[in-house]
């Protein structure tokens, strides 16, 4: 990679204009990312959630498909992620008392480019989704904490994020 006088930022050409990076030199490797975040919403938001009660239906069913329909199309979302085949997504949730549901997102493929911006925007979705779902009842939820924690494949090798719990999925 050439310097383009953004030092680390290659979705710009050395005359600053950005550009989407040209993967087809790299190898193909098995690359995995997971995200995760979180909506904060009022304890009776979350009561509805837990007992299946929210007008608009199944909300973490809803959300799930959501967040995989969203990793799937990534790349027309975000203008320098590149369309890429993914091989596997998961979307699983975690209710946690007493205002809380945590989000996370796993995303798979083997291909010349990771999938970190397919967890994040699963992530992203499926917590605008609770938020859609919710909103009649409860305008002041948060949506948040939305992140990377895992991150294996490619020439950057591994990336763990520090002081984060384990998920089981």
């Amino acid at each position: 990679m050439h310097d383009n006088g953004y030092k680390g930022l290659n979705h710009f050409d050395n005359k600053g204009n950005a550009r989407m990076v040209d993967i087809s030199v790299k190898d193909d490797t098995t690359r995995e990312a997971v995200a995760r975040g979180e909506v904060i919403m009022q304890p009776a938001t979350l009561e509805l959630i837990a007992r299946g009660r929210v007008a608009k239906g199944d909300v973490l069913g809803v959300a799930r498909v959501a967040g995989i329909m969203a990793a799937k199309e990534t790349g027309r979302l975000i203008p320098m992620a590149h369309p890429i085949t993914i091989t596997g997504v998961n979307v699983d949730f975690r209710l946690r008392q007493p205002d809380r549901v945590e989000i996370q997102a796993r995303v798979r493929t083997t291909g010349k480019t990771g999938v970190e911006m397919e967890a994040l925007t699963a992530v992203s979705v499926a917590g605008l989704t609770i938020y859609d779902m919710c909103k009649a009842v409860d305008r002041e939820m948060v949506l948040g904490r939305v992140r990377l924690v895992h991150k294996s494949g490619g020439k950057s090798g591994t990336f763990e994020r520090k002081d984060e719990d384990s998920w089981d999925m």
